[in-house]
């Protein structure tokens, strides 16, 4: 799965899991509080872990139940009689609709507070993003998929849509020309499924603050926010994908109210507030915690605040900086993990 994502673990997989294989035995519970694209809990599961994920957010939700909950793909025996390769196909037919996409994130729509038109996409995928949406939004109202069919396809639909879009990196704002990418036609591509692999894991959504206090688990992974940009403000385009709705579209770039989302791990005055509720409230003996050095909180803080709940072991790990496809930074970072053991 292909995804550009402010603090994105792809790249620092395998020393993670080995980490965690350092701690905990196969089969054990590993909770994976802010898991975002799921990349590091689909890698527990392929590693024979049971998995706890949750996010607040709800296309970080879809993704980890496709990549955690899944061995094969369902069948939408309601909607199609060639399965999930005949739904994508009708999906993709679908006659482009003038909807929410159309006119707040194409250059040929008019955004309802007056501003101009945005270019997040071309005419042609914001009709066809809108067509895709109504008719998911039709199925699930008339109860005619599960749960698992629904986030299937807004997953895919996602990921779609992040192939196309107009952006530099995130959602923030969109380019004022266009890019390659953004002028190809979206298609939907078949998500890819572990066969065989073990589906006893589970999914939530919600803040991890108030998630923790009713999950236990024998190790827990936390990989938070780390600096004062909010996910739910950069990724606002694909969280109403996402939910299927048509929320108010904000400002220049658009946004959807996105406060009911808001991260205090983005915030340096209420940071060590929220790991102190889900360490000190969570029903979980250790804690693996990922850091960046570019975080709100410097290795010092971080070592005098986790010295709180006990025993403290350090490392630094090396990976790419985030960097958008117009530059910025680049260059190596490096990744603080911080075993807490209580």
């Amino acid at each position: 799965m292909s995804y550009r994502y402010i603090g994105n673990k792809s790249r620092l997989l395998r020393p993670l899991v080995e980490r965690i294989g350092d701690i905990v035995q196969k089969g054990a519970v590993v909770a994976d509080l802010m898991c975002g694209t799921a990349s590091v809990s689909e890698a527990l599961r392929v590693a024979g872990y049971r998995v706890v994920a949750s996010d607040m957010m709800s296309y970080a939700f879809h993704h980890a139940c496709i990549r955690l909950k899944l061995d094969r793909p369902p069948t939408f025996a309601a909607v199609s009689k060639d399965g999930y390769f005949g739904v994508l196909k009708h999906l993709e037919s679908l006659p482009n609709l003038k909807g929410h996409f159309f006119k707040e994130y194409s250059p040929d729509g008019q955004p309802k507070n007056g501003e101009r038109p945005r270019m997040y996409f071309s005419a042609e995928n914001a009709g066809s993003i809108d067509a895709i949406t109504q008719q998911i939004n039709e199925w699930r109202s008339l109860g005619n998929i599960t749960d698992l069919e629904n986030s299937l396809l807004r997953h895919d639909l996602v990921l779609a849509a992040n192939r196309v879009a107009n952006i530099a990196g995130t959602y923030g704002h969109y380019r004022s020309t266009w890019s390659n990418s953004s002028l190809a036609q979206l298609t939907l591509r078949p998500s890819t499924f572990l066969w065989g692999i073990s589906t006893d894991h589970d999914v939530y959504q919600g803040q991890a603050e108030d998630l923790a206090q009713s999950i236990s688990a024998d190790l827990c992974y936390i990989d938070p926010p780390y600096m004062k940009r909010q996910y739910a403000a950069n990724y606002h385009i694909i969280e109403t994908i996402a939910r299927g709705d048509a929320p108010e579209a904000v400002g220049v770039s658009g946004l959807r109210p996105w406060r009911d989302q808001y991260s205090d791990f983005c915030s340096k005055i209420r940071v060590r507030d929220s790991f102190r509720k889900i360490i000190g409230g969570m029903q979980c003996q250790t804690f693996l915690i990922s850091y960046s050095e570019d975080g709100l909180l410097s290795k010092e803080e971080l070592l005098q605040l986790f010295s709180e709940f006990g025993r403290v072991e350090f490392e630094c790990l090396i990976h790419q900086r985030f960097k958008s496809n117009i530059g910025g930074e680049g260059g190596t970072v490096e990744e603080y993990l911080f075993k807490i053991t209580k």
